[in-house]
This record gives C-alpha cells, sequence and structure tokens, in this order.
C-alpha cells in the first residue's frame, strides 16, 4: 500500500491553517474536476485532492495522520506501525486503501449489512450498502439532466473479500441538493450473497468551492470590487451569477462592506410540502472598494482637491 502525503497532494506546508487548505483545495478541485479538466488522470488526482481536504479540514483526523507521517513518505510502501488504532472515522466515500487502513478500523456497519467474519451464516445475507461521494460544481445543481456515475463495490464470497466490481449508473439527482446532503438509491450497493437482496448507494453531496461565490445555505455571496469613485458616483456594473451575467447598479456614496440583494439568483430551492416555498435562493453582492496600487501625479491633485472640498471625517467618533 503506498503512503499518501496530503500536505503534498495540496501543495500546502504540514502547519497550513484550515484557510490555506480550504483555499488549495478550491483550486485544484476545479482543475481536476472530471466534467471538465483534460488533464490525464483528471479523475484520480481530483479524488486524492478530495481525499486530502478530507482528512487535513478535519481537526481529528490530521491529528492522526499527522501522527502517522512520521512513518512513511509519499510514494513509499506503508503499513501502519504495531499496535495502531484508528479512532474509526472514516465517512464512508470512495477512498483509497491508505486512507482506510488509517480510518477505516471501527466504522460503523450500516443497519442491515452482515459481515462476513467468524461462523456467521453465509447461505443468504443483504449486501452491503455503500457510500460515495459525488462532487458537482455549483452550475451542476441547475441541471435536469442524468449525469453518468461510476463507483466500486465491495465484493465478498465465502472466502471472504473478492475483488470490487465498477459500476456505472445514470444518476438524475433532485432539484435543489445541497452540500452534504445524503441520497439513497435501493438496490445499487453491493450484492448479496446467495439468494440475498442488495444493499443501498448512498450518494453524499458535495459542492466543489467556486472561485467566486460562496454558499450559504441557498444563498450565494460574491465579493464586488468598486474603485473609489464607482462607490462615491454611482455605477452601472457587469455582475456574474451561476447562470449568466447581470447589469448591477450601485447607488451614490455607496459603503464599503455594502450588502446588495439580487432576488432569485442563488442556489436552487425544493421545499417539502405544500406550503414551502421552492423556487431559488438569493445572490448578495459585497461591495469592496479598492484604491489603486498606484496613483499618477494627475490622480493625486484630483484626490487633494477632493480631500479640501470633502467635510468628512471617518474618524469623529474617536474625538473627546
Amino acid at each position: 500500500m503506498e503512503f499518501k502525503d496530503y500536505y503534498k497532494i495540496l501543495g500546502v506546508a504540514a502547519d497550513a491553517d484550515l484557510k490555506a487548505i480550504k483555499t488549495a483545495y478550491r483550486k485544484l478541485a476545479r482543475k481536476y474536476h472530471p466534467d471538465v479538466s483534460t488533464v490525464k488522470d483528471a479523475e484520480k488526482q481530483f479524488k486524492d485532492v478530495a481525499e486530502a481536504y478530507e482528512v487535513l479540514s478535519d481537526d481529528k483526523k490530521r491529528a492522526e495522520f499527522d501522527q502517522l507521517r512520521q512513518y512513511g513518505s509519499a510514494g513509499q510502501r506503508f503499513e501502519p506501525p504495531p499496535g495502531w488504532q484508528s479512532s474509526g472515522q472514516g465517512s464512508g466515500g470512495d477512498f483509497s486503501d491508505f486512507f482506510e487502513s488509517i480510518f477505516g478500523a471501527g466504522r460503523q456497519r450500516t443497519a442491515g449489512s452482515r459481515g462476513f467474519e467468524g461462523t456467521e451464516d453465509f447461505t443468504s445475507s443483504r449486501g452491503r450498502d455503500v457510500d460515495v461521494e459525488l462532487p458537482l460544481f455549483l452550475e451542476d445543481t441547475f441541471s435536469d439532466e442524468s449525469r453518468p456515475l461510476e463507483y466500486n463495490l465491495p465484493h465478498y464470497g465465502e472466502s471472504g473479500r473478492l475483488a470490487d466490481i465498477r459500476k456505472t449508473l445514470s444518476v438524475k439527482l433532485p432539484p435543489g441538493v445541497a452540500d452534504g446532503d445524503r441520497i439513497r438509491l435501493k438496490g445499487q450497493g453491493g450484492p448479496g450473497f446467495g439468494n440475498g437482496p442488495a444493499g443501498d448507494l448512498y450518494l453524499r453531496i458535495r459542492l466543489v468551492p467556486h472561485p467566486l461565490f460562496d454558499v450559504a445555505g441557498h444563498d450565494l455571496n460574491i465579493t464586488v470590487p468598486v474603485a473609489p469613485w464607482e462607490a462615491a458616483l454611482g455605477a452601472k456594473i457587469t455582475l456574474p451569477t451561476l447562470t449568466g451575467k447581470i447589469s448591477l447598479a450601485i447607488a451614490p456614496d455607496s459603503q464599503n462592506g455594502q450588502r446588495l440583494r439580487i432576488k432569485g439568483k442563488g442556489l436552487r430551492i425544493k421545499g417539502k410540502g405544500l406550503r414551502t416555498r421552492s423556487g431559488n435562493g438569493d445572490l448578495f453582492a459585497i461591495l469592496k472598494v479598492v484604491m489603486p496600487a498606484k496613483s499618477n501625479p494627475e490622480a493625486m491633485r484630483l484626490w487633494k482637491e477632493i480631500a479640501s472640498a470633502a467635510t468628512f471625517n471617518p474618524r469623529r467618533e474617536w474625538e473627546v
């Protein structure tokens, strides 16, 4: 089994904070996403990146990995040291043998699953349930089209575990899926033994971080850089959304950090029941006043004129 150095996979230092880890994952997840990437082995690279983020973004998993990191190096054969016991926090995704060797121990069997150890009766037993992580771009949540899904199924016989089965499905996701949603596909899990029924497949939705939009439930936030004169005088700018570009009006005397609501330009919502709404969340444009990196002499002259003409003191509240 090959040792995976999750820090090197994400390209971050061993003491990187969560913000740096998230930024690296955001960049690499979009680079290697199988739906759009032209990079060789993009699917494998994407899974490695997702696996690294799964570990390094979780304090407990990261602490365990840091303990084991002294015993292995990237690309080298690895076995956990004698006496190693995992805390059993594996999340059931389509992860590598290395991940399972660290975090797989102690994972709970899903209700209704049957083990194959000891003297258990194998005449007829239900197949195991399988969890698969499904990464989605934010743009994908607007699609009503079916999408292909490939995943591995654990396969067992009388002598124990056999080679995994590779299965392909065409999956149509319900409208309004959100990050962390768990979707059950009945009978699409591991095959049963004897006359036993197949287990179920559970899709765990993970929204791939977007370079422009941050998710807040079904709403989206986007930081909008504006020049000082645009904030002062007002302006009309072109704003990107997940469904195309729109025109956004910025009022005169707008403030840094001001939030502008664009109704219905967030993620899809699917309510349950007659009294809950369905539709879209909202997009919030958060203004960020940005100064030029360097002003030319004419611009400096005009700034001085503004300073002389303005009767504004941003620190008035400090005055005693």
